[in-house]
């Protein structure tokens, strides 16, 4: 799922709206105008802006920078409300070094394509940057399929302390095709998981909290949809590029 800022083909109606309606209210402070004043002002502020319609559009990106700017302030907010939870819950897979100075944590399904196209940005970081953290975090927002990835993906934890998770992790993200049990169960096996233990640990209650809170954690940090990431102390929806993950990891070491 992609996020972008998105404006409703209205906007500019609604900002002249806003505008011819804002009109009469300022006026009105000294004393009331008439409704020939009024509609005299109106007529003045229309003509305005349909002969400099671009300051319709600098107001729609001055709207947008001021959006963003109050969504980024929001973030770092949630981000430091919710920093134990974000990069040490004590369950998530850690990736990389553990004890790395710049820590990537991503929100995920696997059934997400843009996720899949991030996976191997994802690995290369990890190969090429020996001091990075990686957290993994199940986010099972695309339907069933999803959801039986993520109990498989998490239940994998409770095998020899994780150690097979990652290769279960990349080969379900490189997975083309209809997500279902059978072929979860099967990439479960190559992996090298006890399938019969896998799905005993799918359907209990410790596989269900952990889903729960990346769902809640998700939802706090305004996290709507796969991929998401959190770097540093800033939030990041959408799938990103390689190089742009090399900058976003630059500029948390300064």
């Amino acid at each position: 799922m992609r996020f972008r800022t998105r404006f409703s083909i209205l906007a500019p109606a609604m900002l002249l709206a806003g505008l011819l309606a804002a009109a009469p209210v300022r006026a009105q402070q000294p004393a009331a105008f008439s409704a020939e004043q009024k509609k005299a002002i109106e007529s003045v502020i229309r003509d305005y802006l349909l002969q400099n319609p671009e300051v319709l559009v600098e107001a729609m990106h001055a709207l947008e920078a001021r959006q963003q700017e109050k969504a980024a302030a929001q973030g770092r907010a949630a981000i430091a409300a919710h920093a134990k939870e974000i990069y040490d819950d004590g369950v998530s897979y850690v990736a990389g070094n553990p004890k790395g100075d710049v820590t990537i944590v991503e929100f995920f399904d696997y059934r997400c394509g843009y996720c899949k196209q991030v996976q191997p940005h994802i690995e290369a970081l990890l190969k090429e940057d020996r001091n990075l953290r990686v957290v993994l975090k199940e986010l099972p927002v695309l339907g069933p399929e999803s959801v039986t990835a993520a109990r498989a993906a998490v239940a994998a934890l409770e095998q020899e302390k994780g150690a097979k998770y990652f290769a279960f992790h990349n080969a379900m993200m490189a997975f083309r095709g209809q997500l279902g049990e059978e072929a979860v169960l099967r990439m479960a096996k190559e992996a090298g998981l006890d399938v019969a233990k896998l799905k005993v640990a799918m359907q209990s209650p410790k596989t269900e909290a952990v889903l729960r809170a990346n769902l809640s954690l998700a939802d706090r940090l305004g996290i709507q949809g796969t991929p998401g990431f959190v770097i540093g102390d800033q939030l990041i929806p959408g799938a990103i590029s390689l190089d742009s993950m090399r900058e976003l990891v630059k500029a948390q070491r300064g």
